[in-house]
Formats: structure tokens, C-alpha cells, sequence
């Protein structure tokens, strides 16, 4: 569980921390759009996503944030990649990509094994990029720029406000769930709860052991936010001021223009079906 970095923020004085809340929020959403972006060959896709994976993880060490963590938290996915990868063996391929034969009824497609790869890169880098916005951006900070987007959603008389807070809170609380399951598993087991070996009635009821007092803190914790909410004053009606508004600098600006490019140039790449792979090809026939 301490392995887990999702929903924390890391203070650090690193660029990508200095930078505009609303521009990072933007720009970890045309980045998610470049990840799901379908290109001229499957050579041509895995280009990309190491090109994508190079900006990344750049990022990644640029905010201080550990690539070695980003795949320790993959360790809960790779069980759900499996999964993914049997069904698409057990699913009729394409056939031009290319199969090998295990039996006289049974091929293995190669497209199985790039959908599955497809989806196990873009896991990889979409978490990287969540990553990089909790750890860099404080839940205040993701409040205000989540709350200066859906402004227009007010005029409809959308609870703007209350929106942004939870999503906000339930950032927060991440890192806290993931802490109070580690001392609840760490207490459960010094009582002698195996959660690693036994039967399956046996590990049932180890979980069991587990939920029931981590649903119970969260509760507990939960009405103890909203004491300390409402003792302060909190109204989410009233009209509010900020400590610290959010300002636009050049810094942004020109993050802007390079996340821009970035997305251009792919869409052109998508629009003029150019394959690198082809290209070379040619040119060394």
C-alpha cells in the first residue's frame, strides 16, 4: 500500500508544479486524446506511444515523480491484461496480420496480442499522466480549476461548487483509504489473519475482516470532515473569495503551444495516413 502515489501531492518547486491548475487538467486531457489516437500501421501506433511514453515519463522526472512507483502500481492491473488478452485469443482476429496454429480448430492471432498490448501501453501512460497532476497540483488548486471550467454549467443552475469539492475531497482521501488499509491489514494480521494463503472461505473472510472497520474509519472520518466544515462555517451557497487565485504566465503559454503542437502534428499524420516504417522502407528498397 505505501508503494501506491496516486492522490498524493509531492511539494516540490519543479516546473510542471509551478504551472497553471486549468492548463494542467487541459493538457492531461489532449494528452489522453493522443493516446487513443489510431494511426496509418500497427508499427506506426507502437512509434507514437514510445514517443508519447518519452514525453511522459520526462515529465514524470522533471516533477520528481518515480517511474519505478507508476509500475509497482500496475501490479493490481496485470491480472485484468490477462484477462484481456484471453478473450481477445478466444475472439476471431485478423487474419492479413498474421496467426500461428495451436491445433486444427484453434489459430492465435497476432491482433490479439496488439490489442492487448494496446491496452496495457495506454494504461501505462494514462496513469502516468494521472500521476503527474495529483502530484503535482494540490487538492485546493484541483478544486479551483475544475470549478473555473464548469462556470457556464452555473447559468443552468448546476451545483458547480459542490461538484469540484468532492472530486476534490475524494482525491484527497486516496492516499488516507490506502494508509488505513495498510494499519488494518498490519492490525488484522498481527491477530492472526492470513491474507496471503489459505482456502477461499478462509480469504473470504479475511477481506470481510478487512472492509467492515475500513468502512467504518471512512465513515467516521467522513463525519468528522464535515464537523469541521460546518464549525468553520462552510456554506457552499455563500459567496466566496480565494487566498490564492489562479494566474496565467508565459510559462503556461508556451506549455500551451508545445501540448498544441504536439496534437497537430498526430491529427497529420492521422489525416495524411503517413507510415514511418513505409517510408523507410522505400526509401532503402
Amino acid at each position: 500500500m505505501n508503494n501506491i502515489t496516486l492522490g498524493k501531492y509531492v511539494p516540490y518547486n519543479s516546473f510542471v508544479h509551478r504551472l497553471d491548475p486549468r492548463y494542467k487538467i487541459f493538457a492531461m486531457i489532449l494528452l489522453m486524446v493522443c493516446i487513443f489516437l489510431k494511426f496509418a500501421s500497427i508499427w506506426m501506433n507502437f512509434i507514437i506511444y514510445g514517443v508519447l511514453a518519452i514525453i511522459i515519463f520526462s515529465i514524470m522526472i522533471s516533477s520528481h515523480v518515480k517511474i519505478l512507483a507508476l509500475f509497482k502500481q500496475l501490479k493490481m492491473m496485470w491480472f485484468m491484461i490477462l484477462f484481456i488478452l484471453v478473450i481477445n485469443v478466444l475472439v476471431p482476429g485478423d487474419e492479413s496480420l498474421g496467426y500461428f496454429q495451436i491445433t486444427s480448430n484453434w489459430k492465435i492471432y497476432f491482433s490479439a496480442i496488439y490489442n492487448t498490448l494496446y491496452v496495457a501501453i495506454r494504461l501505462v501512460l494514462m496513469l502516468g499522466l494521472s500521476m503527474v497532476l495529483t502530484a503535482t497540483t494540490t487538492p485546493l488548486q484541483l478544486t479551483g480549476a475544475l470549478e473555473w471550467y464548469m462556470y457556464p454549467l452555473k447559468f443552468i443552475r448546476f451545483p458547480v461548487h459542490e461538484v469540484a469539492m468532492m472530486i476534490s475531497l475524494a482525491l484527497r482521501f486516496i492516499p488516507t483509504i490506502l494508509e488505513e488499509t495498510d494499519r488494518i491489514m498490519k492490525a488484522q494480521a498481527s491477530r492472526g489473519v492470513d491474507f496471503q494463503r489459505g482456502k477461499l472461505k478462509e480469504k473470504l473472510r479475511a477481506i470481510i475482516s478487512l472492509i467492515i472497520p475500513l468502512f467504518v474509519s471512512a465513515f467516521q472520518r467522513s463525519d468528522d470532515l464535515a464537523n469541521a466544515m460546518e464549525a468553520r462555517g462552510y456554506n457552499p451557497q455563500a459567496k466566496r473569495t480565494r487566498y490564492r487565485v489562479n494566474k496565467w504566465h508565459l510559462r503556461d503559454s508556451f506549455s500551451m503551444f508545445f501540448i498544441l503542437l504536439i496534437l497537430g502534428g498526430l491529427i497529420t499524420l492521422i489525416v495524411t495516413k503517413f507510415d514511418l516504417v513505409a517510408w523507410i522502407m522505400s526509401i532503402c528498397a
